[in-house]
């Protein structure tokens, strides 16, 4: 789901995808959480992974319509997880606006609608 394609079909099987992309190597690993970051499972990566490139990836739940809060996080074969924004922020400060790759979060409504939310 997204703000520009809200899930539509109610509850039931659903898809989540994305991309991920590590500028350190391959990725090993996508993480999907349904509870904002609370608990994580592993998505399933399309195709092989190539050193440096995008890879897509995808996650199927059974949605029973209570809200989400959407997070993925990328691990790649140098061990490197990406980092929750506070992570970020401890590193590189509240001002720093270089290159932010913190994980995201979606907050999924009852209708299915899509917003990006900041989860501390």
């Amino acid at each position: 789901p997204s703000p520009q394609a809200p899930i539509t079909h109610g509850k039931g099987r659903t898809v989540i995808t994305g991309v991920a992309w590590s500028g350190r190597g391959k990725i090993d690993r996508v993480d999907v959480s349904l509870d904002g970051g609370n608990n994580w499972r592993e998505a399933r990566i399309s195709g092989p992974s190539l050193d440096k490139s995008m890879h897509r990836f995808y996650y199927e739940f059974d949605w029973d319509g209570s809200d989400l809060l959407l997070q993925s996080r990328a691990i790649d074969s140098t061990g490197y997880v990406q980092p929750t924004k506070n992570e970020l922020r401890a590193v590189r400060g509240t001002n720093s606006i270089y290159h932010n790759n913190g994980i995201q979060t979606w907050l999924v409504n009852s209708k299915g609608e899509a917003e990006n939310v900041e989860v501390s």
